[in-house]
């Protein structure tokens, strides 16, 4: 939940959560794209009118990084100018205030129940395949047995195959708010890669010196001070 009206944000927070949904409040918008960047969430409501940086230049920076979360502009801008903005900025709907709070939730659960059908529980890259409904990893055929930490950072690398992940963005997808250090993260990684990469002749995790992980099935060509080590 983007916005930086407390009173309306915490009306919304509290009615969202009766509904069952988890909710996050950010009232920053530059905060919000980092958040958005980073974490993994089922729909983004996002105001218009925030601090530091505007929701239409949110949402536009957003789709630019291939991020496709939903995303449910908010704002009491409600021409037909500003919904086709809005919408062609990347939104995936659009609701002006003042509004009621069932028609928002309906929209909310529309945006989940979509995202749901688009996405395929099935990923694959190379001969590596991950099934995200049953948590099944085969790698060539033969199933990969992984902790549960493990399963959840290889989820995080093939979600965003070919986007460098950085240690504070797997910190934000796998540990949340539990404690870890960027030393956890690497010792993680490493018994990942020894399941799934040292049996084959194909390697497909690499570190990205300085700056943190990818899973591609390519090495990452060599750029500057960015380098592997497989």
């Amino acid at each position: 939940m983007v916005e930086d009206d407390a009173e309306i944000s915490l009306a919304l927070r509290t009615g969202l959560e009766k509904a069952g949904f988890l909710v996050d409040i950010v009232r920053d918008g530059g905060r919000a794209l980092n958040v958005a960047l980073t974490r993994p969430v089922d729909v983004i409501v996002l105001d218009l009118m925030l601090p530091t940086l505007d929701g239409l230049s949110i949402c536009r920076r957003v789709r630019s990084a291939q991020v496709q979360t939903p995303i449910l502009m908010l704002t009491a801008k409600g021409s037909v100018e500003d919904r086709v903005m809005g919408l062609e900025s990347g939104a995936d709907d659009y609701l002006a205030k003042p509004f009621e709070f069932a028609e928002l939730l309906a929209r909310v659960r529309a945006l989940v129940r979509r995202d749901k059908i688009n996405k395929s529980s099935r990923i694959e890259i190379a001969d590596l395949v991950v099934d995200t409904a049953t948590r099944v990893v085969t790698r060539g055929g033969r199933e990969i047995d992984l902790t549960r930490r493990e399963y959840q950072l290889l989820e995080a690398l093939v979600s965003r195959q070919g986007q460098v992940l950085s240690r504070d963005t797997i910190h934000l997808s796998v540990w949340n708010d539990e404690f870890s250090t960027s030393n956890t993260i690497d010792v993680h990684v490493r018994r990942l890669r020894q399941k799934i990469d040292d049996d084959y002749e194909q390697k497909l995790i690499h570190t990205i010196f300085r700056v943190g992980y990818v899973l591609r099935s390519e090495a990452p060509k060599l750029d500057g001070d960015d380098c592997t080590e497989d």
